[in-house]
C-alpha cells in the first residue's frame, strides 16, 4: 500500500464537488481534490517529479505502481504559467513534504474559473484508492489517501443488500462518466444476477416529481425491470410516486439494479440522468424523516372572521363568494359492481383525466407546461395503478380503490417533514385524486368553480390554478403562501386578484359566505352588510368602465402631463406572453426569460432550437425591441442536465451568470442564437446575476467570437441586472461597460433586506419599496443619468401602480410589467408630474420602512384624485 499525505492545506473535497465535468466526472482518473488555503504544493509521497509543460500548473509524481497527477486549479491554464513557480526540476527525485510548487491564489481568483485542485491517480492500470478523506480541514502532512499499487489487487467493495437479501450483492466497482461508482457488476452472471450501480442524487431539490418523471421517461421502451433503493425503501423505478417516495435528497446515495434483456442499456439511461454529486461526509447519517402530525381542519368552533388581512401578491377588487379548495369530501362507497366492472370504470375515468390534462398541456408554455407534464407523469404512474389494482381485486369500488392507492402514496410524501417540496407533491396527488374520483361520480372536478368564486385555501398549487376556469375566478385567498411566489406569477398574469399569509383565519369562512376582497388594501371583508355589497359592486363596476377605458388607450404612448415619456414594456416567458403584451399594448419586450427553453428536459436546447423560439418571440412582437436575458439558473431554478455544486445556499452560489461563465460552452451557444435572431430583429441582451465588472468583459469576449463565428454585424445592446446591492453600488464601473442596466426588485429586495423570497414568515415584509432598496435604485438611476445610459425595472415593483410614480421619480423611464397591468400603468402615468414624482421618490427614501411609503404613496394619490382611478 501507499500511503499519500496532504500536499495542501485546505478542504477536502470528492471529485464531484469539482466545478468541472472532466474531473467531476472522473474522466481524469480517479480521486479526490483540496480547495487550497496555502499557497505551497509539497511532495504526497516519496517519488520522482515530471513538470507538465502547459502553463506550470500541473505536475506528476511517480512511485512504484501508481502515478499522481497534481492540478492546481481548475482552467488555469490560461493563465498561462502566470503565478506559478516550479521549485523542483524535471525529473528531480523528492521526500514526503518536499515542497514542489509555489502559486498566487490572487491570480488564480482572478483569471481561473476556482483554485479547487484535483489529486488523481493517473496511471498505471490496476491501481486504486483503497482508503481517502473527504469533507474536512487537512494540514499539510495530514492523511490523505492509500493506494493499493498496480497488481496487488483492489480491495472487493462490501455487500449492499435489500430486503431481499440478494438483488443489490456486491460487485466489482466500475465508474461511468456522471455517476459516483459503488457496488456494480459489469454483466448478469450465469444465474442471472442483476446488473447493480449506485448514484449519487444530484438534481437541486432530489427525486421530486419532474426528476422522478424524467427517469420513468427514460426506461420506456426497454425490457427491464429497475429497482431503486434509498433509505430502507425500494422503489420501481418506472413509477414516479414511488421514486419521490424514496426521499432522496441532492447528495444522498442511491443503488439501482435492474435485471433483463435491457438491464445495461437501463443503467446508461439512469447514468445520463442521475450525474455525480457529493455524498454526506464520512460518519454523519442522513437524518430519518419524522412522520408530521396531521393537519387538522378547523372545526366549528372556530368564530367567523368579519375581516381577513394578508399581504398583497396581485393587487385588485373582486366581489363574490367564498370557495374553499377543500370541500367536504364526497362519500365514496367501498363495494363495487364486480372486478371487471370496476376496473373499466377507473379506465375511463382515468383517460377522461388524462385527456383533459393532455389538451391543457397542448395550449400550455413554460412553467403551465411543466406542471401539466408531472401531473401526466403522476397520472400514468404505474405504482398508483398497481396500488389501486390491488384494491380493485378486493371487490372495492372504483373511485375507492383509486382514493386509497392515492392517499397511500400521498401520506409517504406528507411525512417527509424534512422536504417541503415532496410535501407539495403529495398536494398534487390528492387534486388528482379530486379529479378523478369527480370523474366517476358524474360529478364536475372541483376545478369548476362558480360564477365569481373567490377561491380560498391554505396555499392553492400552480398545477390547481390552471384548472380553474379565468372567466368564473374572480380572486384567491390563501392563508399561506407568498407574494412573489409561482401562484402569484401565475395570479398576476391572468389579472386575478389575490391575497397571501391570511392565517388559519381563512379556512373557517363557509362555502357560499359573501366576500369583497379589496387586494389593494391587503383584506377580504367576509359577509359584508348588504349596503357595503352594493358599494363595492358599485366599485367594481366603476373600476371594469375604467379598464375598458384603459384598454382603449393601451395602444397609445404614456405621456406624463409634463410630456416625459415613459416606455411601457412587458415581461415574457415564451411567444404567447409576448403576443398577450402587445395585446395590451407593450410597446417591446423588457425581459424575455429564456429559462423556458433550458427547463423540465434532459439535454440542453441546441442553437437552431433557441433561434427558433427567440425568432418566434420577436415575431410576435412586430418590430418591437426585444430584451433577451441570457439563462439564469440556478438558486430556486435547478436544470437536471447541469449539476450544481453542493451549496448550504443556494441563492448565494452558482445563479445567474455565474452559472453561465462556469459553463461557458452553454452561454456560446445562447449568444450565438441570440445573434442569429438579432440578424432579422431589433434586440438587446441582459445579463443576470452581474456583481463585477469583469464578468462583463468576459461575456463581451465571448459575444465577439459569437459575431466572428457567424460572420454577424455588429453585437446588440448589452446590458446588466441590478439585483444585488453590489451591482447597485457598482453602478457606475457597469454603466462604463453596457449600453443599459434593468432593475430586478424581486431579488434585489431579497438580498437588501436579506430575507428569503421563499419564507413564510418574512413575506409580509419582504417589500421592495422599502426605503433601503428605493435607495439603491436612486443610485443605480443616477449613474445611468451620469453616462447616458437608459435604466428600466423589470421586477415586481413595475407593474405595482403604488410603485411607479416612485420608480419615475427615481430617474427609472422605462418599466416592463406582468401584461394584464399594462393598461391600467400607461393610464396611472399619463396622470403624474415628473417633479411631483420627484419629491414622491425623495420623501419615500426618508421614510422608516416600506409600510410607510405605501400609506406615503396612497396619501399622494388620493390628494391628486389618483386613488380611486388607478390603485
Amino acid at each position: 500500500m501507499i500511503k499519500l499525505l496532504s500536499p495542501l492545506a485546505g478542504y477536502a473535497l470528492p471529485l464531484v464537488e469539482v466545478p468541472d465535468p472532466v474531473f467531476a466526472e472522473g474522466l481524469a482518473g480517479d480521486g479526490l481534490a483540496i480547495d487550497p488555503t496555502g499557497e505551497l504544493l509539497h511532495a504526497p509521497c516519496a517519488g520522482q517529479v515530471r513538470l507538465l509543460p502547459a502553463g506550470l500548473h500541473a505536475l506528476q509524481l511517480l512511485t512504484d505502481g501508481a502515478e499522481l497527477l497534481m492540478h492546481v486549479g481548475i482552467d488555469t491554464v490560461r493563465l498561462g504559467g502566470r503565478g506559478f513557480e516550479p521549485l523542483v526540476a524535471d525529473g528531480a527525485r523528492v521526500r514526503t513534504g518536499d515542497a514542489l510548487l509555489r502559486f498566487s491564489l490572487d491570480a488564480i481568483a482572478r483569471g481561473a474559473r476556482s483554485a479547487v485542485t484535483p489529486l488523481l491517480l493517473s496511471g498505471p492500470a490496476g491501481a486504486a484508492i483503497s482508503r481517502r478523506v473527504t469533507g474536512r480541514q487537512l494540514a499539510v502532512g495530514d492523511f490523505l489517501m492509500e493506494v493499493a499499487p498496480a497488481g496487488a489487487g483492489a480491495p472487493q467493495a462490501p455487500a449492499t443488500l435489500t430486503a431481499a437479501g440478494s438483488i443489490m450483492a456486491a460487485g466489482p466497482a466500475a465508474a461511468g462518466p456522471g455517476v459516483a461508482a459503488g457496488p456494480a457488476a459489469a454483466a448478469t452472471d450465469a444465474q442471472g444476477e442483476p446488473l447493480r450501480r449506485t448514484f449519487i442524487v444530484s438534481f437541486d431539490h432530489g427525486l421530486h416529481a419532474r426528476p422522478a418523471a424524467m427517469v420513468a421517461a427514460a426506461l420506456r421502451g426497454l425490457a427491464a425491470e429497475v429497482l431503486i433503493s434509498a433509505h430502507g425503501r425500494h422503489a420501481n423505478a418506472r413509477s414516479t410516486v414511488a421514486l419521490m417516495s424514496l426521499g432522496a435528497r441532492r447528495g444522498q446515495e442511491v443503488q439501482a439494479a435492474a435485471r433483463g434483456p435491457d438491464a445495461a442499456a437501463a443503467l446508461a439511461a439512469l447514468e445520463r440522468l442521475m450525474s455525480a454529486a457529493p455524498a454526506a461526509p464520512a460518519g454523519r447519517a442522513a437524518p430519518v424523516p419524522q412522520p408530521a402530525a396531521p393537519a387538522q381542519p378547523p372545526t366549528g368552533s372556530v368564530e367567523l372572521p368579519r375581516v381577513l388581512r394578508g399581504v398583497v401578491a396581485v393587487r385588485g377588487l373582486a366581489v363574490g363568494v367564498a370557495v374553499p379548495l377543500l370541500q367536504t369530501e364526497q362519500v365514496i362507497g367501498e363495494t363495487g359492481a364486480g372486478v371487471e366492472t370496476e376496473r373499466l370504470r377507473l379506465a375511463a375515468a382515468l383517460e377522461a383525466v388524462r385527456a383533459r390534462l393532455a389538451a391543457r398541456r397542448a395550449a400550455a408554455t413554460g412553467a403551465r407546461a411543466g406542471i401539466l407534464d408531472a401531473h401526466l407523469a403522476l397520472l400514468a404512474d404505474p405504482e398508483l395503478a398497481e396500488l389501486a389494482s390491488t384494491q380493485l381485486a378486493q371487490g372495492r369500488s372504483a373511485a375507492f380503490s383509486f382514493r386509497e392507492a392515492v392517499r397511500t402514496t400521498a401520506a409517504v410524501l406528507a411525512s417527509l417533514e424534512e422536504d417541503a417540496l415532496l410535501r407539495e407533491r403529495a398536494a398534487d396527488l390528492r387534486d388528482l385524486e379530486r379529479q378523478v374520483t369527480a370523474q366517476l361520480l358524474g360529478g364536475e372536478s372541483e376545478a369548476a368553480l362558480p360564477e365569481h368564486a373567490i377561491v380560498l385555501a391554505r396555499e392553492v398549487l400552480p398545477s390547481q390554478l390552471i384548472g380553474f376556469d379565468p372567466d368564473r375566478l374572480a380572486g384567491l385567498v390563501m392563508a399561506a403562501g407568498g407574494a412573489t411566489s409561482h401562484v402569484a406569477i401565475l395570479a398576476a398574469a391572468m389579472g386575478v386578484p389575490a391575497l397571501v399569509a391570511t392565517g388559519d383565519a381563512a379556512l373557517a369562512v363557509p362555502a357560499g359566505t359573501p366576500l369583497v376582497l379589496d387586494a389593494d388594501a391587503g383584506e377580504a371583508l367576509v359577509g359584508p352588510e348588504p349596503a357595503m355589497l352594493a358599494a363595492a359592486r358599485a366599485r367594481l363596476a366603476e373600476r371594469s368602465a375604467r379598464a375598458a377605458r384603459e384598454r382603449a388607450r393601451a395602444h397609445e404612448s404614456a405621456v406624463t402631463r409634463d410630456a416625459v415619456r415613459i416606455a411601457v414594456f412587458c415581461n415574457a416567458g415564451s411567444a404567447a406572453d409576448a403576443a398577450a403584451g402587445v395585446r395590451q399594448g407593450a410597446e417591446g419586450c423588457g425581459l424575455l426569460r429564456t429559462e423556458f427553453l433550458f427547463l423540465d428536459r434532459r439535454e440542453p436546447p441546441d442553437e437552431h432550437e433557441q433561434a427558433a423560439a427567440y425568432t418566434a418571440v420577436a415575431a410576435e412582437l412586430g418590430g418591437r425591441p426585444l430584451t433577451i436575458r441570457t439563462l439564469d439558473a440556478g438558486g430556486d431554478k435547478p436544470i437536471a442536465y447541469l449539476p450544481m455544486p453542493a451549496e448550504q445556499n443556494p441563492a448565494l452560489g452558482l445563479r445567474g451568470l455565474r452559472t453561465s461563465l462556469w459553463r461557458p460552452e452553454l452561454l456560446a451557444v445562447q449568444l450565438r442564437a441570440i445573434l442569429r435572431t438579432a440578424q432579422a430583429a431589433p434586440c438587446r441582451i441582459l445579463l443576470p446575476m452581474v456583481t463585477d465588472p469583469g464578468d462583463v468583459a468576459a461575456v463581451r469576449e465571448a459575444l465577439a467570437a459569437a459575431g466572428r463565428a457567424l460572420g454577424s454585424g455588429p453585437a446588440p445592446a448589452l446590458g446588466v441586472m441590478i439585483e444585488t446591492p453590489a451591482s447597485a453600488l457598482l453602478a457606475d464601473q457597469l454603466c462604463a461597460q453596457v449600453e443599459f442596466l434593468s432593475v430586478g426588485t424581486n431579488d434585489l429586495s431579497q438580498y437588501t433586506l436579506a430575507m428569503d423570497r421563499q419564507h413564510a414568515e418574512l413575506v409580509g415584509r419582504l417589500d421592495g419599496l422599502h426605503p433601503a432598496v428605493l435607495r439603491l435604485i436612486r443610485l443605480a438611476a443616477q449613474a445611468a443619468r451620469r453616462h447616458r445610459r437608459e435604466i428600466a425595472v423589470c421586477g415586481a415593483l413595475a407593474s405595482d401602480p403604488l410603485a411607479v410614480p416612485v420608480l419615475v421619480g427615481l430617474g427609472v423611464h422605462e418599466l416592463s410589467c406582468v401584461p394584464a397591468i399594462i393598461p391600467r400603468i400607461k393610464a396611472l402615468l399619463r396622470e403624474v408630474v415628473l417633479t411631483d414624482c420627484e419629491a414622491l421618490a425623495a420623501a419615500a427614501m426618508a421614510a422608516a420602512d416600506a409600510a410607510q411609503v405605501r400609506a406615503l404613496v396612497q396619501h399622494w394619490q388620493s390628494a391628486r384624485g389618483l386613488a380611486q382611478e388607478v390603485a
